[in-house]
């Protein structure tokens, strides 16, 4: 069935291939699929971490002083 979605060729080394192979079986999915879920869910935890960085340096400028209040934001 053609699909309208980008492909990916990947190289893998035997042992990755093996681990790959037996978790699609496992789920019942197709070594594409799994590859798939896989890479989004290592994109989903990187995209955490960048904004769990970008939370701290901002939590390191912060100044009580200098915030507003919910109430003055909301008027």
């Amino acid at each position: 069935m053609p699909t309208q979605n980008p492909r990916l060729n990947v190289v893998l080394e035997p042992s990755l291939y093996k681990v790959l192979n037996k978790l699609a079986h496992k789920e019942g999915v197709s070594l594409s699929m799994m590859a798939r879920d896989l890479i989004r869910e290592s994109l989903e935890k990187h995209e955490d971490i960048y904004w769990q960085k970008e939370a701290y340096g901002r939590e390191k400028t912060f100044s009580a002083k200098k915030a507003i209040s919910h109430s003055d934001v909301w008027k």
